[in-house]
């Protein structure tokens, strides 16, 4: 059997490559797609060109970028994280043929896993597997800038995803995917009111109807804010803000957004430099804290108890109080996956727009 494989050949050049999948070995399953959903920011730095590992060598003993032979070149295959797919071989007991299952394997229509080394979770039966595509990877991140809100307040005494948001004022920068995720998360955890930064009017439009409030960015939405949150005499703003754009000048924004001593949880991927921060204004005279939560880690402390496991059965569970208005305004657009490769070179020229995008494989058992 094989595989068709999303290929990024050089800069500006998207194809599809077939490739022979390998016999299921004992022990092992094989998944065939039923969707795959793009991440944007992440996928078309590879499309663009500016992905960081195309330029320097990753050293994850160090933990630095370095000089030298690039982690990553071209053609580069396999990128994706938000992945559904039917079980159609078995040869263990960890999953049964016929399972849905969301995965990480990249953009491919088949795969033969290793239930040892690739993570799975099985998709309960009431859930749309559209919407699966956030279980594995993209829900989790979403959470574990939620978790990271609620370590920043309570420390180790953490005990629910909604303990850094509940009762508070909440600024989401930011109507991407990962925004507008973070925002229902937020909502979902009890915050008091949550505020969605963003310069397009069409994404505050699906961030209004989440239930979340908005603010055009251009119109400097911290002033709005600061008048209108209030905590004391001289204490004004939101008491954290989730910055999910990898632009600068959406950093500089929620930093000014905050109130004095206020935690800004970073869920963005940045791949230039950062002459708009100013770190010298907000940041340095109200005493702010930046904290990344990039999904790799969860907070000290939290590690056995706030697994990846665990942030994929919140993202279930929000899948399930939210997945009706997630499903109809922020998927924007399902394509065929022989449509891949135009609609993402689409996507990075910028002749297309999209929130989010899923790449539909149609496999025969789904009668179409």
């Amino acid at each position: 059997m094989t595989s068709d494989v999303l290929s990024i050949e050089r800069p500006g050049e998207v194809c599809l490559v077939e490739e022979k999948l390998p016999d299921v070995p004992e022990g092992g399953f094989q998944v065939e797609t039923l969707y795959s959903g793009i991440s944007a920011g992440t996928e078309l730095t590879y499309v663009k060109g500016t992905n960081p590992y195309l330029a320097a060598t990753w050293d994850p003993a160090l933990g630095l970028f370095l000089e030298g032979e690039p982690s990553v070149s071209y053609p580069v295959r396999g990128i994706g994280y938000m992945q559904v797919g039917r079980v159609t071989e078995s040869r263990t007991r960890a999953v049964r043929e016929g399972a849905t299952v969301a995965m990480c394997y990249g953009h491919r229509t088949a795969y033969v896993a290793d239930p040892m080394t690739d993570r799975f979770v099985e998709l309960p039966a009431d859930l749309d597997p559209l919407l699966g595509i956030y279980v594995a990877h993209m829900g989790p991140i979403c959470a574990n800038g939620l978790l990271h809100a609620a370590h920043d307040l309570h420390g180790p005494a953490v005990r629910h995803l909604g303990d850094g948001v509940r009762g508070r004022r909440v600024a989401v920068v930011g109507a991407g995917v990962v925004g507008l995720l973070t925002a229902v998360f937020a909502l979902s955890g009890g915050a008091a009111e949550v505020v969605v930064v963003d310069e397009t009017p069409a994404r505050l439009e699906i961030a209004a109807a989440l239930g979340a409030g908005t603010l055009a960015a251009e119109e400097d939405p911290a002033v709005t804010l600061k008048r209108r949150w209030r905590h004391g005499t001289g204490d004004r703003g939101a008491d954290v803000v989730f910055q999910c754009r990898g632009q600068t000048r959406a950093l500089a924004l929620g930093l000014r957004l905050l109130r004095p001593q206020g935690t800004l949880v970073d869920l963005a991927f940045y791949t230039q430099g950062a002459q708009e921060v100013r770190l010298g204004e907000e940041f340095h005279h109200n005493g702010l804290t930046l904290r990344c939560a990039q999904i790799g880690r969860v907070p000290r402390g939290l590690a056995h108890a706030w697994d990846r496991e665990r942030l994929s059965h919140e993202t279930v569970a929000l899948l399930r109080e939210h997945g009706g208005p997630l499903r109809e305004h922020v998927i924007t657009d399902v394509v065929d996956f022989s449509d891949a490769p135009l609609f993402l070179t689409g996507l990075a020229a910028r002749r297309l727009q999209s929130v989010q995008a899923v790449l539909r494989h149609q496999v025969e058992d789904q009668g179409g």
